[in-house]
């Protein structure tokens, strides 16, 4: 009788491992972006852009050849282009839906246009948008899928999970995501690898949380406290991996940003074992050797709305009671009309201490009479969002130095204020300039601390503002252009005029700086 019973429990045994199906060595391919910031054209970014048509292109190269093939992206996607923020997104969801792209996750800047935008937006794209981090506040339920298991052909099965910095808690505006909550993704990880890994043969994290030491969260960091993740595609803090970077058995790629790069990785698997992993960025060249043609569909999906997008850029959007000059050595050389109407609106906007706007994010005039949004797209090309820092006065005082140490020449950086007033002698030492800085009617207090509003590039170090590297970013908020028409049509065009900024004993200016 024992026999028999040993006999049916190993004739059992072995017809169970029967039903597992084995998987003869394949190759999966991964492409992936990560902050494209809605760059979709190769004459993007001067032409570093490689552009949306030849990655799609190139990934649908590869799906004929290898149909193990999936396009995952890091998120910071749906915002950053005037041809689709004007549309609040859905000008790039339409281009995505052309391409053969897989699943992303909302990156922080995706919430630009609020966290039901977002929503909205990722139900019409085709791509799955995944966060298994975010959840509602009220209801505390998931906002979007947490995974997805995709099956390839060869049988393989790759789960797929998604994750968004808590830093989206402040770098959007707070507005954007008052109705949503980040949670622990160190937690959040162990609960899907505790879910996915026995199911999957591959498993891969695709997140918005990047490499910047200042971050308490990093995929880094994940990639150390976690174990049974073996691909992290990354994103946020714009870092160029050429070959990814290994942590234990866990493998973290990033693009860089912009799309200027299209990342590749290899994978190979052998009856659900991962034997090799490989990784490498691919340039427009490399690009265009897995696909000599651009995608033909997204071409002529971008020529539809470039199109439509010319009604918008025709809309008028604000009035001008005059015209302001945005004069290259008037604004990146003196305070200006245009630069104080600029610092006013962003220190209405952000309800900060003082706010400055830098000279050079100033490229035209504001003309008088109807103001069109290609007229504010003009002035602001650069499509800046602005924010919020905290700095001492300390800091106050090296940034204004900064701002007129090549006086009486040419600078960029050469800032219009609001909210203070100063005075400074081009004829002292570099470093030495400044005096009589006023907060509001009060005396700048060296050891105090006040809240700023400009430009992230300003508040990122941008024309050498140095001092504020380690600055606090406390909150974020729309485009340099979208709060000035806000203002000019709520507030009106006052107060712009000169006079914040006193210039002692002048010096003779070099007409061709």
């Amino acid at each position: 009788m024992k026999r028999f019973l040993n006999g049916i429990f190993a004739f059992v045994l072995i017809f169970a491992f029967a039903l597992i199906p084995k998987i003869e060595a394949a190759e999966i391919v991964i492409f992936h972006t990560n902050d494209m910031h809605a760059r979709v054209s190769p004459e993007d970014d001067n032409g570093q852009t490689i552009g949306l048509a030849e990655f799609s292109a190139a990934v649908k190269a590869e799906k004929i050849k290898n149909p193990n093939t999936l396009w995952l992206d890091g998120g910071d996607t749906l915002h950053g282009m005037p041809n689709i923020n004007i549309s609040k997104g859905e000008n790039m969801v339409e281009l995505l839906n052309e391409t053969p792209l897989n699943a992303t996750v909302p990156g922080n800047h995706d919430y630009n246009y609020g966290a039901a935008r977002l929503i909205e937006l990722s139900k019409k794209l085709n791509a799955t948008v995944l966060s298994a981090n975010t959840i509602y506040k009220n209801t505390k339920k998931n906002v979007f899928k947490p995974y997805k298991i995709f099956k390839l052909t060869s049988g393989i099965k790759v789960g797929v999970f998604g994750l968004t910095t808590p830093e989206t808690a402040y770098k959007s505006s707070p507005k954007n995501v008052a109705s949503v909550e980040f949670l622990n993704p160190i937690e959040q990880s162990e609960i899907m690898i505790k879910k996915l890994r026995k199911k999957c043969d591959v498993l891969i994290c695709v997140m918005h949380m990047g490499l910047d030491k200042s971050s308490e969260f990093t995929s880094e960091r994940i990639a150390k406290e976690t174990s049974g993740i073996d691909l992290i595609v990354d994103a946020h803090s714009h870092t160029a991996l050429e070959n990814g970077l290994k942590v234990g058995n866990t493998l973290i790629v990033q693009t860089g940003w912009h799309g200027y790069r299209l990342g590749e990785v290899k994978i190979d698997v052998d009856n659900h074992k991962i034997n090799s992993i490989n990784a490498k960025l691919l340039d427009a060249d490399d690009v265009k050797n897995l696909a000599n043609k651009p995608d033909a569909a997204v071409l002529n999906k971008l020529k539809e709305i470039n199109t439509r997008s010319e009604k918008f850029f025709n809309e008028v959007v604000a009035h001008s009671d005059r015209k302001l000059s945005g004069d290259r050595l008037l604004v990146r050389r003196h305070e200006s009309e245009l630069g104080n109407l600029t610092a006013d609106a962003l220190k209405w906007r952000t309800k900060s201490d003082i706010a400055v706007t830098n000279g050079g994010d100033l490229r035209t005039d504001l003309p008088e009479g109807d103001i069109t949004r290609r007229d504010i797209l003009s002035i602001f090309p650069f499509d800046n969002s602005v924010q919020v820092a905290l700095i001492k006065g300390k800091t106050v005082h090296e940034m204004l130095e900064h701002s007129v140490f090549a006086y009486p020449e040419s600078f960029g950086g050469f800032l219009n204020v609001s909210g203070l007033t100063f005075s400074f002698d081009p004829t002292k030492p570099i470093g030495q300039r400044v005096s009589e800085i006023y907060v509001g009617d009060e005396l700048l207090d060296e050891n105090k601390t006040y809240s700023i509003a400009a430009a992230d590039f300003t508040l990122s170090g941008g024309d050498d503002y140095s001092m504020f590297k380690n600055a606090k970013i406390i909150s974020n908020y729309e485009n340099v252009e979208d709060i000035l028409i806000e203002y000019m049509n709520q507030v009106g065009m006052k107060g712009y005029e000169t006079g914040r900024i006193t210039v002692l004993n002048d010096v003779v200016e070099n007409e061709a700086a």
